[in-house]
């Protein structure tokens, strides 16, 4: 059988809507299709040949040379014009392997992905931090996308993100869009933070506060009056704000509970579940930086943090249960399927059945 080429395989990527493809030595290449793994079988086991020419097809020299170097690499390409990919190839067992993220060449409205309300509300601020949270895959970075999208489509602002890599691409309509790429326009993420106040933004976005670093410079950068847009890998808006202040030393995780509590404007938690006939779903939960929150992160008591959700629906504020329990009554969600994916499932089986058990 005849080892695939790369455009075949991105072409079944993007004609199945698939998410994302697989590929590693002694298995067929894999996509995934509404959260699940599917095998193109039809392909047969990739051998180590057809990985490294799969791999070095859609990398320029510089990546060839990094990969080789450090065992892996993240970048993202343009295919044909018809979609973007964002790729981590890496080295297991000694053997080439790498996953490749479709990114739409088109930037959805808020509209079109079903986002609540206070998304839009995000994009008309001027000044904070707004945290987009949720595990890989799950739909952060295009909910940034949407959101700054709207931003530029709004006012005049200069926008500056910093990436590793750059996803989605935007075209300046209102505003100005400065997008700078690890690697490519930048080689450290300490030195584009410590710059990007001197390219005079009004709007910026930080792929990801992945460490003591990029989280001290995102509050700084929120802190001197700018809007500041990042995503973390957390589950719920109180875990969020333990996980900001834990990677702080202690000495100093009470000046950075003020620092939050000043700057902080929202966190939206998000999830991806599989929908009931195919498709995923949107679940979320939203936390508004309002003065209970404030004097809660301030005084370093995020366990009361799920109490304050529940019960200020009011100003728009909700627990991912909330949002779990609706795709269940409109019959999006199966039971079973919004339980495993809840934060807080006694909560939320209590929603569900509470009143079939009385």
């Amino acid at each position: 059988m005849a080892a695939p080429k790369i455009q075949q395989l991105l072409d079944n990527t993007i004609s199945q809507a698939a998410s994302d493809l697989h590929l590693s030595v002694g298995k067929p290449p894999i996509i995934r299709i509404d959260g699940s793994l599917v095998p193109l079988s039809t392909y047969g086991d990739l051998d180590e040949q057809s990985m490294n020419t799969l791999l070095t097809s859609i990398m320029n020299e510089e990546q060839k040379q990094l990969y080789q170097t450090n065992k892996e690499i993240d970048f993202s390409f343009e295919y044909a014009q018809k979609s973007r990919f964002r790729v981590n190839a890496y080295t297991q067992l000694g053997r080439p392997a790498a996953a490749l993220r479709l990114i739409p060449m088109a930037i959805p409205r808020l509209e079109d992905l079903n986002l609540p309300g206070v998304c839009q509300g995000f994009s008309e601020l001027r000044q904070g931090l707004v945290l987009v949270t949720g595990p890989t895959g799950h739909g952060k970075s295009t909910t940034l996308a949407a959101i700054l999208s709207e931003i530029n489509h709004s006012r005049p602002e200069h926008i500056i993100s910093i990436e590793d890599p750059i996803e989605y691409v935007h075209s300046p309509a209102k505003s100005l869009f400065s997008q700078r790429e690890m690697h490519n326009d930048t080689l450290s993420w300490k030195v584009a933070l410590a710059s990007v106040l001197r390219e005079d933004p009004d709007v910026v976005l930080i792929g990801e506060m992945r460490d003591f670093e990029t989280i001290a410079s995102a509050l700084t950068i929120a802190e001197t009056g700018h809007l500041v847009f990042a995503t973390l890998h957390t589950n719920s808006a109180a875990q969020t704000i333990d996980r900001i202040v834990d990677v702080f030393p202690p000495h100093q995780q009470d000046q950075i509970r003020v620092q939050l509590a000043a700057t902080l404007a929202g966190v939206f938690s998000q999830r991806l579940l599989p929908a009931i006939g195919g498709g995923r779903a949107l679940a979320y939960e939203i936390l508004l930086a309002n003065p209970a929150i404030q004097n809660t992160i301030r005084e370093g008591k995020s366990h009361m943090i799920d109490n304050i959700l529940m019960t200020s629906a009011d100003v728009g504020m909700s627990i991912f249960e909330n949002s779990l329990a609706q795709l269940v009554n409109d019959g999006v969600v199966a039971p079973d399927i919004a339980i495993q994916y809840a934060v807080r499932p006694d909560e939320l089986s209590r929603m569900i059945y509470g009143n079939k058990k009385k």
